[in-house]
């Protein structure tokens, strides 16, 4: 493909899914050129392991070795770890969310927000908790932190 293509990714990514249709989320998960393989015994992720490089090979696309770790119990995966356990949040990230100051304007909120959304299910009652800040991003609203504000901000950075 060649460089420079607005909609590269795009058009990449829809090739993975393709190629890989009738794999996904049984044998494995894609996002761009990242391809996790999962199962739920070790002789099902035995299988899933034959299975996705083969639809690969038909579609004429290759792995790197050197990218591809083999048996691992969890994954860092899209700001997520991944584990027989479950998903559960990266603790790098949600430092990050924790070490926000408190914002001064709009433009810090939005960001706040963009952050703290991505981890919205990991939060009980999330939308309750943010209304306040979310209000404060409506059009033709006034940045006025108040009460509310700091009552909604603190337990998300907590």
């Amino acid at each position: 493909m060649p460089f420079g293509l607005c909609n590269a990714p795009a058009t990449f990514e829809r090739l993975m899914e393709t190629d890989l249709g009738g794999l996904s989320y049984e044998a494995c998960l894609v996002y761009l050129d990242n391809i996790i393989i999962v199962g739920r015994s070790f002789e099902e992720h035995l299988k899933n392991i034959r299975r996705v490089p083969q639809k690969l090979k038909e579609a004429n696309l290759k792995l790197s070795p050197f990218k591809c770790h083999l048996f691992r119990r969890e994954v860092t995966y899209l700001g997520h770890i991944i584990s027989a356990e479950g998903v559960r949040t990266d603790p790098d990230k949600i430092s990050a969310v924790k070490d926000w100051n408190c914002p001064t304007d709009i433009h810090q909120l939005r960001s706040f927000l963009g952050l703290c959304t991505y981890y919205q299910k990991f939060v009980k009652n999330f939308s309750t908790i943010a209304r306040p800040l979310h209000k404060l991003t409506e059009a033709k609203q006034k940045f006025i932190w108040t009460i509310d504000c700091n009552n909604a901000f603190n337990p998300l950075t907590g």
